[in-house]
């Protein structure tokens, strides 16, 4: 028997906020300043969905470790600027977050500090404080499940009782590696077949989350 959810366990970049397009913007274009150039595509693939510390070991293995720390710091800025001038909340999010009744919480890659910027500038960061998780909080990021595992503790929810809503492959993974069912969401940039298997549904359309969750 499918155990009934106690909890929704929400991505933060892709799936609350837009950041995904802005984020593989500035990858792109580091890429080409700094040494090794990547397509959309490619920055997708090795990218989105990792870790901070991740996304730095792979470019510390290409360029050095001293290249990697120009480009950590030269991400940060341009993405903040980017966040500024042009963010937006994930198209259906509000819509979405009004019709889930059961309880939220946030767990993302991306740190607190970046995840007070994004949600705060489209007014989604009250909506989930006290609640918002870290990759910084735990061992290892996506796709180790201890990011999950980590929020489901906090909550004080059985992880066999969570569901997490994830828009890339390693999100997806980390859910599975978790014990979690699985809904990828793929109106953004990860194409649905990457997101595909065991223990997950596929969706395009935010505002169909609420209607998905009471059918489990």
């Amino acid at each position: 028997m499918i155990r009934p959810i106690e909890l929704v366990i929400f991505d933060c970049d892709g799936v609350l906020v837009d950041t995904e397009r802005i984020a593989v913007g500035v990858q792109v274009a580091l890429g080409a300043t700094l040494g090794w150039p990547l397509t959309s595509e490619e920055v997708i693939t090795r990218f989105i969905g990792r870790s901070h510390a991740d996304i730095g070991v792979q470019v510390a293995a290409q360029l050095g470790e001293e290249t990697a720390a120009v480009w950590s710091k030269r991400f940060e800025e341009l993405h903040r600027e980017a966040v500024d001038a042009e963010l937006a909340p994930v198209e259906g999010i509000f819509e979405a977050l009004s019709g889930v009744t059961l309880p939220t919480c946030v767990a993302s890659s991306g740190s607190h500090d970046k995840m007070r910027h994004t949600l705060g500038r489209t007014g989604l960061y009250e909506h989930f404080a006290g609640r918002i998780f870290s990759a910084t909080e735990v061992g290892r990021g996506k796709p180790a499940p201890d990011l999950f595992l980590h929020a489901a503790h906090r909550m004080d929810v059985d992880p066999a009782a969570c569901v997490v809503v994830e828009d890339s492959r390693p999100g997806i993974q980390a859910a599975r590696a978790a014990g979690m069912r699985a809904f990828g969401y793929a109106g953004g940039l990860t194409p649905a077949e990457r997101l595909e298997g065991p223990d997950t549904i596929i969706f395009h359309d935010m505002r169909k989350l609420p209607t998905l969750l009471e059918e489990q």
